[in-house]
């Protein structure tokens, strides 16, 4: 019996062992993909050979424009795919499981539409005073400030109910989405164009600089997300449980909703908001190997960035030479997946009454 038990404890373990190293080598092949492919294809090998020559370890470098393409265009925009689909993925595996619900995202605290009014009102009244950072700054900051504000709202009597904390988000979305709204009203026709791009979802503006601005939020939320893997899976047992067994709930919940604020803001600051990464990509790795969060959360990060550079190179060569907004794309695909796993849970559970 203790050996059976011992076996069917390392299954789990050997499956999700493979499911990490076949996403890391996913992300390593989507990623030499998609600095290759586009208007300009440049050889998988080369690739390989100018990233050697770069680091010093032999190969060789292209030639001025294949560099410059390369090197100025393709990289910033493979890293800032990586890292905002590792950062959106990781929020979502975060948010479900503070929340205990597979069909929560990071939208639901309003760090998207938060930040969305950072960006859209920095644009919509001409805000410059931190040059190309601007819009950037105004993002994280909002996005940030409007999670704060949902979890003052939504606290009472020195605990915060999950029902509450959701309430109060759908709240927040909607008064953000009016001042975003009236942020447009304000707006000239450039403006609104830029806007609507924005909110359509875009990594088309990729640069170094950018990838610099969101890394350090998003290396740290990554970082620190991990560490509660325990805690989570004892939450997963139930409020009362996990108390018993020596986790502060609230306090677990207070740091957490930080990290997904972190993580979200920084990525929504720089791509704009690209919807349905961190509600499928944690409930479709909960369904191949499980719900222990020692694999879903960092699982997540493989996953979403995974995710992010297949789409954003879909996004760009399906319609070439014009280029898909990635939001729509992810939309596009995460909707009818959306709405059957709404049916699949409504049928397990025999309804929602």
């Amino acid at each position: 019996m203790p050996r059976s038990a011992g076996a069917s404890r390392r299954l789990p373990r050997a499956r999700a062992s493979l499911l990490t190293l076949g996403l890391a080598a996913g992300v390593v092949v989507a990623a030499l993909l998609a600095a290759g492919i586009g208007a300009y294809d440049i050889p998988i090998g080369d690739v390989v050979g100018s990233l050697l020559h770069r680091v010093g370890l032999g190969g060789a470098p292209l030639d001025r424009v294949g560099e410059s393409v390369l090197w100025n265009v393709r990289l910033p925009r493979v890293v800032l795919a990586m890292l905002v689909g590792a950062s959106l993925g990781c929020a979502g595996s975060l948010m479900q499981g503070v929340f205990g619900n597979p069909l929560a995202e990071p939208g639901v605290i309003g760090v998207s539409a938060g930040a969305a009014v950072g960006a859209v009102a920095s644009i919509a009244f001409g805000l410059t005073f931190l040059g190309n950072w601007t819009l950037i700054v105004c993002a994280f900051v909002t996005g940030l400030i409007t999670v704060l504000v949902v979890y003052l709202l939504s606290r009472a009597g020195g605990r915060t109910e999950v029902v509450t904390l959701i309430l109060t988000g759908v709240a927040v979305n909607a008064f953000a989405m009016a001042l975003i709204g009236l942020a447009i009203f304000f707006a000239d026709n450039a403006q609104i164009t830029q806007i609507t791009f924005w909110q359509l979802g875009s990594l088309s503006q990729a640069t170094w600089p950018k990838v610099l601005a969101v890394l350090p939020c998003a290396l740290a939320g990554l970082l620190l997300a991990p560490l509660y893997a325990r805690k989570l899976d004892l939450l997963s047992l139930g409020e009362r449980q996990a108390r018993h067994l020596g986790v502060d709930v609230e306090r677990l919940r207070i740091v957490l909703v930080l990290v997904v604020a972190l993580l979200t803001a920084a990525a929504v600051a720089v791509s704009g908001i690209v919807a349905f990464v961190g509600l499928l990509v944690p409930h479709l790795l909960r369904m191949a190997a499980g719900p222990g969060h020692r694999f879903l959360v960092p699982g997540s990060a493989l996953a979403g960035a995974l995710v992010l550079l297949v789409a954003d190179l879909a996004a760009r060569t399906l319609a070439q030479p014009a280029e898909l907004p990635l939001g729509v794309l992810t939309a596009l695909v995460g909707s009818p997946f959306f709405f059957w796993l709404l049916r699949r849970t409504r049928r397990k559970q025999g309804g929602w009454a």
